[in-house]
């Protein structure tokens, strides 16, 4: 079976994302990148694609355009899904085009703008029966999902405890927002209704959930743009209540001075607890009452077959995030394959790959812990918050 090939919307000159993305996606050689609208403005378009060596045909000055031409091409040549690393108010509309277009879609977190975004999204998906992902990073890792497996068996009995922080210090002063990573961020035009909870907040909540296999389901927040001036969050807390009836913190902050990417989570049972730490991403720490404290590595063969198989390497050589990223890519090629003869149903996850499902619990997330603290710092149920919406 030949390649799947891609095509990508942003991620033009000076876009960290797009970088990420391209590398990812090509790693395990299943995904040929073959077309791209790189950029609202044409001539950048085409400077991304005359350094990716795209043919100039296949190089457009809008989306629009690219889903137009790409569905004229034959089924052999034209791109079979694109991955959309805009910011967050062009998702949306990029991902309706593609699907009415009969494109599989890939999407850069948060899946959408608003809620309501996300769940005309799920009703596009369920209409058209195409495959949608959304690139939540962490959960590729072999680790988070041993992580997961044993939680699910039941190691560390009846979870009762979640901690988890994502915590950055790039926006820490004011001087940051004058690059192009920081200026659409803290843009409500652009990012939406939150900065540092929408950008990392909702990737720390869905490792948990993810880790944990329970979703949250109340939260109480405490927001604050501390940069005097800014419009959205920069740093946040927030109390959380998990469906399996668990407790847990949930702090997120792009202003903690001195800190790179430092995702940590610790979940507790009644049985024992865990540690993992994306700055250290291979090993998994796991505490005990009544014996010392086990550290698992990845690479090792006493790992569930779920870690294995998103594992490249032997022990002792180290996979970090541009190999957890390409776990979701080439998770999300081989269901692409499976839909070259079998018709797809993008409701149906695919397996180590989020979709949107999580992309709805991400943003009814944002939107609850916005205006949780907005409203005074008060208890709000997710469920009321995704029912709302629907009205």
């Amino acid at each position: 079976m030949s390649k799947v090939r891609m095509g990508l919307v942003g991620g033009g000159p000076g876009a960290f994302i797009g970088d990420v993305h391209r590398m990812a996606a090509r790693i395990d050689g299943e995904i040929e990148l073959v077309c791209g609208a790189f950029s609202s403005q044409p001539e950048k378009s085409t400077e991304a694609g005359r350094a990716l060596y795209l043919p100039t045909s296949r190089v457009y000055e809008s989306y629009i355009k690219m889903f137009e031409a790409e569905a004229k091409l034959p089924a052999e040549e034209r791109m079979e899904f694109v991955a959309i690393v805009t910011p967050n108010h062009l998702h949306y509309p990029i991902a309706i085009a593609a699907l009415e277009a009969g494109f599989h879609v890939m999407c850069e977190k948060p899946a959408t703008f608003t809620l309501q975004e996300s769940l005309l999204l799920k009703a596009a998906i369920e209409k058209t029966s195409l495959l949608f992902g959304v690139t939540h990073t962490y959960t590729g890792y072999p680790i988070v999902h041993e992580a997961r497996e044993r939680v699910a068996r039941g190691d560390l009995g009846k979870i009762t405890k979640v901690l988890v922080e994502y915590n950055q210090g790039w926006l820490a002063d004011s001087e940051a927002e004058a690059s192009k990573q920081a200026s659409w961020r803290i843009d409500p035009k652009q990012a939406g209704i939150s900065c540092c909870m929408g950008d990392i907040g909702v990737h720390a909540a869905n490792l948990a959930e993810t880790i944990t296999g329970s979703n949250i389901t109340r939260v109480l927040a405490d927001l604050a743009a501390v940069v005097p001036g800014r419009q959205l969050d920069d740093d946040g807390s927030v109390l959380l209540r998990f469906e399996n009836g668990a407790r847990g913190v949930l702090v997120a902050s792009q202003i903690s001075v001195g800190e790179e990417n430092n995702l940590t989570i610790r979940v507790y049972g009644t049985k024992g607890g865990l540690e993992w730490h994306q700055m250290n991403p291979n090993t998994l720490t796991l505490k005990w009452a009544d014996k010392p404290a086990e550290t698992v590595r990845a690479g090792w063969g006493y790992l569930g077959n779920t870690a294995q198989h998103n594992t490249r390497t032997p022990a002792g050589h180290p996979e970090g995030y541009l190999e957890a990223f390409a776990n979701l890519y080439t998770n999300f090629s081989v269901a692409v394959k499976q839909t070259r003869t079998n018709k797809g149903n993008g409701i149906t996850p695919i397996e180590g790959v989020p979709g949107i499902e999580d992309a709805i619990n991400g943003m009814a997330f944002i939107q609850a812990v916005v205006t949780s603290s907005a409203d005074g710092n008060v208890w709000l149920d997710i469920n009321k918050v995704i029912a709302n919406a629907q009205q």
